[in-house]
């Protein structure tokens, strides 16, 4: 009987303070596995027990994501701080007429380069938030645009001056002024086709002409384009031209490269539209027949007057490619920073075989200008993406020199 109570009060203890026996029976620490069995638990820095070190590790994991979606990459984030840098500088890049005319309308490369590294170096705020942690106790540390961004400068100056060129472009082609600089250009056209087709009429049948092709009631038409198409070949012409018409009484007759005179007239209309349109539209013009065989009226009244015959000038070779352009534009494939490069790109494209390895120009356009160079062009017009260069290859007559100015005048000449 004693031993049965002695056992139910052991049990009966053990069921009063099963608490206490839980503690001392299940806690060891995980260094010691000196006493039962050892219980491992998931941890963190912060003595946290349990799932708490999974739900810091989850919530750590969000946070990666968080700021890897919300957060700029470092090419992306010096994007923002350069465009930034230039919009206060010149404005914001848009298409609205009329709101680019800022001071960087007409700004250089290095401006602007020059420009976006002195605001970068200002600039010592941390660029990306999610690796701030060496800025905290420091001021100028790595994680700032001026340690991050400079190298992306130029990259993003090209492209920022890319957008501005194009929205100018967008903004002219729309502009009240491109629109009636398009319609002057066709009336001019028009005009220029019948200055050609009546030129050896007489000058009151074509300036009627002119006048119902490009007169004051046409859209873009003038009194002043009839006139300066009407004189073409007359006004300016050389003495001996003007001795011409007195001598042989004929007044309505053109004077020498009356053809390239009018094509001069069309050629200026023609720029006049590429200014204000931002276009670069061609006048891809024809070579007009210059000289004659036969004497001259002048020089048969002075033989009548002497008594001697004057040779006859020097029969011209016939020229089976006549028609061929005097100029011919290509594009290069690489920058060129200066008329010496230009110069000899196209040199060296007319010299060497076609097939030569060229950074600038590819083997079909160095195969163009050979054969265009061999048909008579003279004048080859270069461009990269924003300069455009006039080589000359051949000596220009007075008439040909006058053309080319007045279609390429944007473009640098030596």
């Amino acid at each position: 009987m004693k031993h049965f109570l002695g056992i139910f009060g052991v049990i009966g203890a053990c069921l009063l303070g099963n608490a206490a026996c839980a503690v001392s029976a299940g806690t060891v620490g995980t260094n010691n596995s000196a006493r039962g069995v050892s219980v491992q638990t998931t941890t963190t820095s912060g003595n946290l027990r349990g799932s708490a070190g999974q739900a810091a590790a989850y919530k750590q994991n969000q946070r990666n994501t968080y700021y890897m979606v919300t957060q700029l990459d470092v090419d992306s984030a010096c994007r923002e701080k350069i465009y930034a840098c230039l919009t206060d500088y010149c404005g914001d890049v848009t298409v609205v007429p009329g709101q680019r005319s800022s001071k960087c309308q007409y700004a250089t490369e290095s401006e602007l380069y020059n420009y976006a590294l002195l605001c970068l170096q200002r600039d010592t705020d941390v660029l990306l938030p999610q690796y701030n942690t060496n800025t905290r106790t420091g001021v100028n540390g790595m994680n700032t645009a001026a340690r991050l961004c400079p190298s992306y400068v130029q990259q993003e100056v090209m492209s920022y001056l890319s957008m501005a060129n194009m929205a100018d472009q967008l903004s002219k082609s729309h502009s009240d002024l491109c629109l009636s600089r398009r319609q002057e250009l066709e009336a001019a056209m028009a005009c220029h086709a019948v200055a050609l087709a009546y030129g050896n009429e007489t000058s009151s049948m074509l300036t009627t002409q002119l006048t119902d092709a490009c007169g004051a009631g046409v859209p873009g038409g003038s009194a002043e384009m009839v006139t300066r198409f009407s004189n073409a070949g007359n006004v300016g012409a050389n003495i001996w031209g003007w001795a011409e018409k007195i001598v042989s009484l004929d007044m309505n007759k053109k004077g020498e490269d009356w053809q390239a005179a009018v094509d001069a007239v069309l050629a200026s209309y023609t720029n006049r539209m590429n200014l204000a349109c931002g276009d670069n539209l061609q006048l891809n013009t024809v070579s007009h027949p210059t000289g004659s065989s036969e004497p001259s009226t002048l020089q048969t009244a002075a033989a009548l007057i002497v008594g001697t015959s004057f040779p006859t000038t020097t029969q011209n070779i016939e020229n089976p490619y006549e028609n061929w352009s005097v100029y011919m534009e290509v594009t290069s494939m690489s920058e060129m920073f200066d008329y010496n490069t230009a110069d000899t790109v196209v040199k060296a494209a007319l010299t060497n075989a076609s097939t030569t390895q060229n950074a600038f120009l590819t083997s079909a356009q160095m195969d163009s200008m050979q054969t265009a160079y061999k048909r008579g062009t003279k004048v080859f017009i270069i461009r990269d993406s924003a300069r455009c260069y006039m080589i000359p290859v051949a000596v220009l007559t007075s008439a040909e020199q006058s053309l080319v100015a007045q279609s390429f005048a944007n473009c640098i000449s030596k």
